[in-house]
């Protein structure tokens, strides 16, 4: 047993801190000083598949009152909201993103909803800046593709996420001769590679949640109970 973890240590250690290029350069440029009024349109349409389901996702990840949940690429806090609600009044959200703006409007956004139970959290390019072992379910949907050093990110969701907690990741399928041109050139990789980079990080796949979503898969990760790192 010894030398298994030692083995996972020396082969997770190398992936998270000797990603030195961005895997994805300028994808999130535009998030630096965003139209905040823009995305809120964007991300909160009637024309995104996950605001149309968003109750389901929601129900989907199975949140009982008192967890805490970190909604990893936050932007105008559609399930930031929803999560708090979810969690009720012992519970606690973490609105995570790169982006102080979407953050501002968060805040405002709970305030009017009269919800004290969401905190903003300013994270860098490759970490997530929460504490350790401060998790129970993180929540990356549409995000993961914006990771541009995963590695690194994912080292950090691995420390944040409690022993025994879920990493859920909704993203867009990418498949060529299927996708769109946009989700082809705007999403570095797919399903496959996505959970491979997860899997590596140190989580098991335990679920994925099938005939809901159309565009994007939706993967349930569990994260080792024994803490390696």
């Amino acid at each position: 047993m010894r030398t298994l973890v030692v083995a996972f240590v020396l082969f997770v250690v190398p992936l998270a801190y000797s990603q030195d290029k961005s895997v994805k350069p300028g994808i999130n440029d535009p998030f630096k000083n965003p139209d905040v009024e823009k995305y809120k349109n964007t991300f909160e349409g009637e024309s995104r598949e996950v605001y149309l389901h968003r109750e389901k996702i929601v129900a989907a990840c199975g949140l009982k009152p008192g967890m805490v949940v970190a909604d990893v690429g936050a932007g105008t806090g559609l399930h930031t909201r929803l999560f708090a609600k979810a969690v009720g009044d012992d519970g606690q959200v973490y609105a995570v993103d790169i982006a102080a703006k979407f953050l501002a409007h968060i805040q405002k956004t709970v305030r009017e909803a009269k919800l004290r139970n969401v905190t903003p959290v300013l994270c860098n390019e490759d970490s997530v800046d929460l504490p350790k072992g401060s998790v129970d379910v993180a929540f990356v949907c549409d995000t993961y593709h914006h990771f541009e050093f995963p590695h690194r990110t994912l080292a950090s969701l691995h420390l944040a996420i409690k022993p025994g907690g879920r990493l859920i990741v909704i993203d867009f399928k990418r498949i060529a001769g299927i996708s769109s041109e946009w989700t082809m050139n705007h999403v570095r990789a797919g399903q496959e590679v996505v959970e491979k980079e997860i899997v590596a990080t140190g989580f098991t796949k335990s679920e994925e949640v099938k005939d809901l979503l159309k565009d994007n898969y939706f993967v349930i990760f569990t994260r080792s109970k024994s803490d390696s790192k």
